[in-house]
């Protein structure tokens, strides 16, 4: 942590950036459609709010830092430690995906597998390129 991000950005207790981007513990919830309802990430909702919540801060704290006409490296250092939050919150819900909704798929097999599957795959590549 730089020190202008140590003064722009209190801690308000919530650990290391390494704690906060630790993977979420998988999922169990029932359903598994596209659209809205339960989703494997549903019985982990509260954390991935809280979470998504500090990463906002991040993303206002880099506001804050261009406005204060902060040292452009100690910028990027932050948009560096908030992409990799993002980064690690996407690996924990395709891990909540892949162990629910994939799963569920695997025990209906067919089309349904090959679906959910041919899905993952895609949300991969996309996080892969991002």
């Amino acid at each position: 942590m730089t020190t202008t991000q140590a003064r722009t950005e209190p801690d308000h207790g919530h650990g290391t950036a390494a704690q906060a981007d630790a993977p979420a513990a998988p999922a169990a919830a029932a359903g598994h459609q596209g659209g809205h309802g339960p989703h494997g990430y549903s019985a982990q909702k509260d954390a991935h709010l809280k979470r998504l919540r500090r990463i906002e801060g991040q993303i206002r704290g880099l506001q804050r830092m261009v406005d204060e006409d902060v040292y452009c490296i100690d910028v990027l250092t932050q948009v560096s430690a908030s992409t990799k939050a993002l980064q690690s919150f996407a690996l924990s819900l395709l891990e909540e995906h892949l162990r629910h909704c994939v799963a569920a798929a695997a025990e209906e097999g067919g089309a349904e597998l090959d679906a959910k599957v041919t899905e993952a795959t895609a949300a991969i590549g996309r996080l892969l390129r991002s």
